[in-house]
């Protein structure tokens, strides 16, 4: 079973569910930090590094002996990577999504691709629980690629939890695709709701079974339930604002080794996961 957990908003506390819901599933779960742009489970999951690999994308690469200065690339390419002015394409590899459509329309054969890199995916094992983490390098604008690239060491045979970017662009869509089921964090305040609504209709619109996590409950007010129930969106869970997983957080440490009272509340995340799953979400 797939299970993203996504927000529309950053500091909702995605990384706080994600991890403690891995330590509550156990041994054999697969943890994906995909939120490659400023990873942050390792700080709670410091087991060692297993493995680390390079990841690039193929970009164009022009032979201007070849080229003829026909345009056909810059044509195609919808992301302007590409322009031809009469002469030999000038190439813009920010721009670029690594598709390889230029070197296909190109009538002489005159690009050819070659490896640029984005980042590194690292591996860690950590009491049995495998952490998989995207780390983009500096400058590198595109993050799709780089979670792509941390969803291929998905193992189908394990439960897999990933951890998305917040808000509801390309990369948390990335992220989230081909999930099982998506956990949505939110908190119960004005910013915390609006932000709930827009990734609510992601999700809609990607057709993937959800739910909501409402983390630091008594800091606010009703209104995200009462859009819950209107919406008819099943809660999952209700986090107290505890100052003490305030506390455990910032020494690093997750809220069910520090505080064991909560370990019950990820068992019950857990059983209502696989409820709402197998009925079909919402």
């Amino acid at each position: 079973m797939k299970i993203a957990v996504a927000s529309g908003k950053g500091g909702t506390g995605k990384t706080t569910v994600s991890a403690n819901l891995a330590l509550t599933i156990g041994s054999g779960v697969q943890l994906l930090d995909c939120d490659v742009e400023e990873p942050n489970a390792h700080l709670f999951l410091r087991g060692r590094e297993t493995g680390s690999e390079v990841v690039t994308i193929p970009i164009p690469e022009v032979q201007e002996s070849l080229c003829d200065g026909c345009g056909e690339c810059g044509r195609m390419c919808r992301y302007h990577a590409i322009a031809s002015f009469g002469s030999a394409p000038l190439v813009f590899p920010d721009l670029c999504h690594g598709c390889g459509g230029c070197a296909l329309v190109c009538p002489r054969g005159a690009i050819r691709e070659t490896g640029k890199r984005i980042g590194v995916v690292e591996t860690r094992e950590v009491d049995g629980i495998t952490l998989i983490q995207g780390r983009l390098d500096i400058g590198v604008a595109m993050a799709p690629p780089l979670i792509r690239a941390v969803k291929t060491h998905l193992d189908t045979k394990k439960t897999s939890i990933l951890d998305a970017p917040p808000g509801t662009s390309c990369p948390v869509i990335a992220t989230v695709r081909g999930s099982d089921f998506v956990v949505l964090v939110t908190e119960p305040t004005p910013f915390g709701l609006n932000d709930l609504r827009l990734a609510v209709d992601m999700i809609r619109e990607l057709s993937i079974p959800f739910g909501v996590v409402v983390n630091r409950m008594g800091a606010g007010d009703e209104r995200v339930h009462r859009f819950c129930r209107g919406e008819d969106i099943p809660i999952l869970l209700e986090l107290p604002d505890d100052r003490r997983i305030a506390e455990a957080y910032s020494r690093g440490e997750l809220v069910v080794d520090a505080l064991p009272e909560y370990a019950s509340h990820f068992a019950t995340l857990l059983w209502n996961i696989r409820e709402f799953r197998n009925a079909g979400g919402r």
